[in-house]
């Protein structure tokens, strides 16, 4: 017997639970059952009857029976299906061909002490079992399929798991019945809750949904199925607005602020882990605030198929999306029950008092009298018209695919045998090879549909997606619109086919930012909540929602739009262009005009206006301002090693040679008035020779510096990739910056003294105003100079040059304008001064101006000496 040696253990254990009771009223003599004989017999557990005990006012004496408290329209139908499917099989000529299946079908009450107490009688053929003990013998038991919900199922998978028994759930999906150390018996024709989890996650992800709430029970499931679809779905970048958890207790208070949740949020999808009756109590007070547009999405159908059974639910629903595994369909079940009746089965205890609850009627026999208005049972009723209003959505099928699932295991276990021993009689077996026959069966069901279990003992199976659609009247209905198939997989994304035209809303806490734009998260919110920002200058963004813009190459800049690079072009200041071809041709006019000077003072190289203050100065500086017109030209054109190395060089020593002539002439004019003695020391520094040598020493000390500098560090062709962002700028790199700057300070330095000296002396009597010319000049000189510093450090790319070439000049000119073309006016326009009479008229006026400075001076007279060279 092999029961008696583990039955003691398990009511030990159920001591002081269910079985404390007096076992007259927990387990009752007489219950309802439907036993059909056949060579190898199959239990079934169904939720037909919800039985209450009477007769509970008094507890000195045992309860007189169970009273039907109502009657499940679902068991019964899921019960029938068991029956339908043993019925097929017999009938088959290929599946257990000289095998008559039997059955015993229980009624668990939708009660654990129900459902045990129907295990144990089925597994020990009594009304009452007793421990150690089977009075009966008759065909062997095979399997026992069942129950309905998985607190059952538990309870009887911890019993039959004692002893190896076969157990095939049609309606159980708890997480941890996939624990085949705690439940090595325990196979069901449906997936796991944390498998139909993650396929929901799946949908979420395929929609591209970014932002939703998760509704979930508070219970274990809840707990373990909303961390597993928050841990996917933050895995693929959803975030969660809210994780909502709905209390065991349906607290009004607390659906309430669930609603008042649900009414703030932004979310537009829903994602499901509850009870029917929480959903159906959350989608009730949503009816009563402004809530619409929502995608309400469960892993289970009937979720979906009651919401859109309540009136005005289109308020609040967009649409639904719910899953239903993918299993074999019971073909010719409905016509089935179409014709069932209670005289063709009287074995059957249920189908009398279904009757009575589906067609609200009274058997005759039970009532000895008639009541008026009391409809009686004929039995004649059909129940073609009182079919299920959801037939897409029940578990018919999966108990239907259990009972298959079993007569394909007895075929392998008969024909084939296994390694635990060669079994050849279905009179002759025990549970436990059935169940190892079981765990490997794989077959086709009588539509096509593959059914085999995983090593958790989990049906593998696809995922039928299911959408509740809107018709134009308002109403919803249930549309196949796709599968999941778990088996395939992308990396850990499950294959996911939907139909081609399926819209749906998007769910998203902010809009998708276009190419060109990057996300910039919001502080203090999810990753899903951002603003959208520009890309900068030389970034683009070439995809919508990217985290960050990327760099252009050096050579690309980013396209207005800021979704694209583009090509830079090469740029610096040519001849050929409009700015370059103006500059050029205004150094070539000042150089002309240089050239024009220099040919005057040749000409009239005698004339009292070329001999004052030294010719052969004014020759020089003729000379060194036609040539820093001319340096100008360096600046323009593609850059090269060769302009590049004279550019700055060529213009500081020529720029020096100028400045340290004008120095010269100053110093001579200063030191003539300085003179007030014959044969003073003095005099020596009025002659050509210390002119001369100023210029040489003061350009010398600036051709050492340049020397260095290209010695050293020498200018060289550059491009310049940040000045402007669309153009790579062509220019000259100053090599050592240090050295640069120490050439154009000692020039500034020459500048700055030569000024001093010239405001010093403009006081000075001259004929021909020489030192107010010369400190008009250099103050032109000094200005242009100051200004070109700040000038030349703000601008960029090609403008640097023509600042540069523009200071250039401009000094020039000043120096040009301001010494020479008042001396050449004098002499092709005032030729009556230009004469050795009006020269002696102006002294006898510059002498009397002298004294008239000597005596404020308290010095004695004298006059000063020519210096007409």
């Amino acid at each position: 017997m092999w029961l008696c040696t583990l039955l003691p253990v398990l009511f030990g254990c159920f001591s002081g639970s269910a079985f404390s009771a007096p076992r007259a009223w927990l387990l009752p003599s007489q219950r309802p059952r439907f036993d059909r004989p056949g060579d190898v017999i199959v239990g079934g557990s169904f939720s037909i009857f919800d039985l209450s005990i009477g007769n509970l006012s008094d507890f000195t004496a045992p309860p007189s029976g169970l009273l039907v408290s109502s009657v499940s329209n679902w068991g019964f139908r899921v019960a029938q299906s068991f029956v339908f499917a043993i019925e097929e099989i017999n009938r088959s000529a290929h599946l257990l061909p000289n095998v008559t299946l039997g059955f015993s079908i229980r009624n668990s009450g939708d009660s654990v002490h129900g459902a045990l107490h129907e295990t144990m009688s089925f597994l020990t053929r009594q009304e009452e079992p007793i421990p150690n003990y089977t009075c009966q013998h008759g065909s062997p038991q095979a399997a026992l399929v069942g129950d309905t919900r998985s607190s059952l199922s538990v309870s009887m998978a911890r019993l039959l798991g004692l002893y190896k028994f076969p157990q095939v759930s049609y309606g159980s999906s708890l997480p941890i019945l996939s624990d085949k150390i705690q439940f090595p018996s325990f196979l069901r024709t449906l997936t796991s809750d944390l498998t139909s989890s993650l396929a929901v996650t799946q949908l979420i992800i395929h929609f591209q949904w970014s932002w939703v709430i998760i509704l979930a029970h508070d219970d274990d499931f809840g707990q373990q199925a909303s961390s597993l679809a928050t841990q996917e779905l933050s895995t693929a970048g959803v975030c969660i607005e809210y994780t909502i958890h709905v209390p065991s207790h349906e607290s009004l208070g607390k659906i309430k602020e669930i609603v008042q949740k649900m009414q703030k949020s932004t979310a537009r999808v829903v994602l499901v882990f509850l009870s029917n009756a929480n959903f159906q109590l959350i989608l009730y007070g949503l009816l009563d605030v402004p809530v619409s547009g929502q995608v309400w999405v469960s892993k289970d159908t009937l979720h979906m198929a009651l919401a859109l059974t309540i009136p005005g639910i289109s308020q609040v629903f967009h649409s639904t999306f719910g899953l239903l595994p993918h299993s074999s369909r019971a073909t010719g079940f409905p016509e089935f029950l179409a014709h069932l009746r209670p005289s063709q089965t009287p074995e059957d205890m249920f189908i009398k008092k279904f009757w009575e609850f589906t067609f609200d009627c009274t058997w005759l026999h039970q009532s000895s009298t008639v009541t008026e208005g009391v409809q009686l049972c004929s039995g004649n009723e059909s129940l073609k018209n009182q079919q299920y209003a959801l037939p897409e959505v029940s578990k018919i099928d999966a108990a239907y695919t259990a009972v298959y699932s079993i007569a394909h295991a007895l075929q392998d276990m008969i024909t084939h045998g296994h390694q635990h021993g060669k079994v050849t009689d279905s009179q002759d077996f025990q549970p436990w090879q059935l169940l190892l026959a079981l765990r490997k069966v794989h077959f086709k069901t009588p539509d096509g549909i593959k059914i085999m279990f995983d090593a958790n003992g989990d049906l593998v199976t696809k995922f039928d997606i299911f959408q509740g659609q809107k018709t134009p009247e308002g109403a919803f209905h249930l549309v196949h619109v796709g599968i999941i198939d778990p088996q395939i997989s992308l990396g850990s994304k499950m294959m996911v086919h939907l139909k081609e035209d399926l819209q749906v809303p998007s769910s998203v806490c902010s809009e998708s930012c276009l190419p060109g734009f990057s996300q910039v998260p919001r502080l203090g919110a999810p990753h899903c909540c951002f603003d959208c920002s520009p890309c900068p200058e030389g970034q683009f963004a070439d995809q919508r929602d990217m985290k960050s813009c990327l760099l252009c190459p050096k050579e690309q800049y980013s396209s207005h739009m800021r979704d694209r690079c583009l090509p830079r072009t090469e740029i610096f200041l040519a001849f050929e262009e409009p700015l370059g071809f103006m500059l050029a041709l205004v150094a070539l006019l000042l150089a002309g005009l240089a050239v024009l000077a220099l040919g005057v003072f040749l000409k009239h190289r005698d004339s009292p206006v070329v001999r004052a203050n030294n010719r052969s100065l004014s020759y020089l500086l003729l000379l060194s301002l036609c040539l820093c017109a001319l340096c100008a030209l360096l600046f323009l054109g593609r850059p090269s090693v060769l302009t590049c190395l004279l550019r700055q060089t060529t213009f500081a020593v020529v720029f020096t040679v100028a400045v340290s002539s004008v120095l010269a002439k100053t110093l001579t004019v200063v030191l003539a008035f300085r003179v007030t003695r014959p044969g003073d020391r003095i005099r020596v520094c009025l002659s050509p020779g210390a002119s001369t040598s100023v210029v040489l020493i003061a350009s010398f000390m600036q051709v050492v510096l340049c020397g260095v500098w290209l010695a050293t560090s020498p200018p060289f062709p550059d491009r310049d990739m940040v000045s402007e962002p669309q153009h790579i700028v062509i220019q000259c790199q100053e090599g050592s910056g240090t050295i640069f700057f120490c050439v154009l300070g000692y020039l500034g330095f020459l500048a700055v003294g030569t000024f001093s000296v010239a405001f010093l002396a403009r006081g000075l009597p001259d004929v021909f105003n020489e030192t107010k010319f010369l400190t008009f000049s250099m103050l032109l000189f000094c200005s242009v100079w100051t200004a070109f510093l700040p000038l030349y450090h703000s601008a960029r790319g090609k403008s640097t040059v023509a600042v540069e070439i523009f200071s250039i000049l401009a000094s020039t000119a000043g120096l040009l304008g301001g010494i020479f073309i008042p001396k050449c006016y004098i002499i092709l326009l005032k030729t009556g001064r230009n004469t050795a009479a009006w020269l002696r008229h102006g002294h006898q006026a510059q002498q009397s101006r002298q004294s008239e400075m000597l005596q404020t001076r308290c010095v004695p007279k004298s006059t000063p000496q020519s210096f007409m060279i």
